[in-house]
């Protein structure tokens, strides 16, 4: 009995480390932050609208539609990787079919484009 608990050790040592870690990067904050920022810290950054106030207030589609076309481009580079890493193994129909699939999220692209979605007036 007294082997197997040697056997499991290293688990509970490494179940130990992991918990004292994730407590630690829990207090941390805590303990670190500053507690009164100055007024340049908590003003609109990027995003156009107050950083602490009210969660249910209206903003403007736009940062939506940068977020569905960011989404879009960023799963063609999740396609793009795969295909490429074996460009020589897929052959000409793998080589097509990729072309056609960038051909439809271009003609996408220059839908949004057209629709002014890119516009910031």
């Amino acid at each position: 009995m007294n082997q197997l608990l040697l056997d499991y050790l290293p688990i509970v040592v490494f179940l130990g480390v992991a918990l004292a870690i994730a407590g630690a990067l829990a207090l941390a904050p805590f303990l670190i932050a500053i507690q009164n920022p100055d007024p340049e810290k908590v003003s609109a950054y990027e995003c156009g609208f107050a950083a602490f106030d009210d969660a249910r207030m209206k903003f403007d589609v736009r940062f939506y539609l940068v977020c569905l076309l960011f989404i879009i481009f960023d799963l063609e580079i999740a396609f793009l990787f795969p295909w490429a890493a074996a460009f020589r193994d897929v052959g000409l129909f793998g080589f097509w079919s990729m072309m056609v699939f960038l051909a439809v999220l271009t003609i996408g692209f220059i839908y949004e484009w057209r629709k002014g979605a890119l516009e910031w007036d």
